[in-house]
């Protein structure tokens, strides 16, 4: 059987999410955190409260739920070009959270399904007051189409102010508000045709040529611009190149990434997505040369030694895999899905200590990230030595994963054979007590 590839196991591993799947990966994460952390300090948002969920969907979009989760999608990512005009989408949508738009829309609705009541219940009155049900038919049929007029008609004023107060939390967080021209230019590239063909009222947007026009406006009255450094702007570029180069290695066709990024593409992010690529359909000779040549730029890169590491766990190079694993967290420090592939090459090698260093990685990557995999490497590790940690470890795996009876039965067997009252049985007991 072809190798578990480590990036699949331990960075894509996928939780449902309504038909997508949320993607786990520490240099994304990194990049769209630095971008975010601005953003979330001028609304005022605790530090490191606001959390980056990366979406495996092609849609063009992206979300903010509960105030401080900002779901963005990997077509998203994929086509959108520069940094800043991902900051600026991720502006908008916390626009919609510091307008408090999520309460205004329920209590909209709310008024709304009452007023479509008392229009059903005025067509009603008239089919009875005047014993013919087609008197108040007429009345009855518009009552929801009344109640989404008004609907339309509210959220497109939210959608405005989402793009004002978006483009003031850029300017107050000192970035580049221009990546809202950016973002309404691209948009309006792919739906320009279809947006001339289409009734303003019938949509939940403004259009989007409206949308640039007032948000050139705004920012052409800007009284103090104040802008990243331009160092600062070149490094977010080449760091977010290089995150949409791995989205399109790992998720795009190989013949897909070829087109994108050609063989006389030398540059970083080039050389990045084909490596991936290469692994991905098998040339791993291939992926091996490209990754080298990579690190040999750039020596203090983790991620690279990251993707070093999965090649080698490929080939079966054990010892080359954990070294560059190693490598990889000398760098990263704290990558709760890098020191989970570590321990699952470590499991794999099984030499003496490796079984010892697998569960303090994969405890350490549980106290900051907890994932169903590192409970189920965990598991591995402990093995027959452990039995009633396997089972623990075992029992966690499948309550996150929501198979409840297995995990259950995990936690069973993991009492029977663990000492009472040790961390373990004690949260074995949590799971049976749900």
């Amino acid at each position: 059987m072809h190798r578990i590839l480590a990036f699949l196991l331990a960075i894509l591993w996928a939780m449902p999410l309504q038909a997508a799947s949320v993607i786990n990966d520490t240099e994304a994460e990194s990049v769209l955190g630095e971008l975010v952390a601005p953003l979330a300090a001028a609304a005022n948002i605790p530090d490191g409260r606001l959390k980056i969920h990366i979406i495996n969907d092609d849609d063009f979009n992206a979300f903010v739920a509960g105030g401080e989760d900002v779901y963005v999608y990997t077509g998203l990512l994929k086509q959108i070009k520069t940094p800043d005009a991902l900051q600026a989408v991720i502006a908008h949508e916390l626009g919609h959270t510091l307008g408090g738009h999520m309460a205004q829309m329920s209590d909209r609705m709310a008024a709304e399904m009452k007023r479509t009541m008392l229009i059903q219940a005025l067509g009603v009155g008239l089919m009875v007051a005047g014993g013919n049900p087609s008197l108040g038919a007429g009345v009855l049929a518009g009552s929801s189409g009344v109640a989404q007029q008004s609907m339309l008609a509210f959220t497109r004023d939210e959608e405005r102010i989402a793009d004002n107060l978006g483009v003031d939390l850029m300017q107050r967080a000192g970035q580049d508000a221009r990546g809202f021209i950016t973002v309404f230019e691209q948009m309006h590239e792919l739906t320009g045709v279809a947006e001339s063909k289409i009734n303003p009222n019938r949509i939940n947007h403004p259009m989007t040529t409206e949308r640039l026009n007032n948000v050139r406006t705004q920012i052409a009255q800007q009284k103090q611009v104040v802008r990243p450094a331009p160092d600062v702007v070149a490094r977010r570029n080449a760091q977010y190149e290089l995150v949409r180069a791995k989205l399109v290695g790992y998720l795009e066709p190989l013949g897909r990434v070829q087109e994108l990024y050609p063989y006389s593409d030398k540059s970083d992010a080039g050389l990045y997505a084909r490596a991936i690529a290469n692994m991905r359909g098998g040339n791993l000779d291939g992926a091996r040369m490209g990754t080298q040549t990579l690190i040999s730029r750039h020596p203090e890169n983790p991620y690279f030694y990251e993707l070093l590491g999965d090649i080698e766990y490929q080939f079966g190079h054990y010892d080359d895999s954990v070294d560059a694993y190693e490598q990889s967290l000398k760098y990263a420090g704290n990558a709760p899905q890098i020191q989970t592939a570590l321990a699952l090459v470590l499991t794999e090698r099984g030499q003496p200590d490796d079984a010892a260093r697998a569960i303090e990685l994969t405890k350490r990557a549980i106290l900051t990230e907890p994932t169903p995999l590192a409970y189920w490497v965990m598991a591995r590790a402990y093995g027959e030595n452990d039995a009633g940690r396997h089972d623990w470890a075992m029992a966690e795996y499948n309550n996150m994963i929501g198979k409840a009876d297995e995990a259950k039965q995990y936690a069973k067997q993991a009492q029977r054979k663990l000492k009472k009252n040790s961390p373990e049985y004690i949260k074995a007991g949590d799971i049976l007590a749900k």
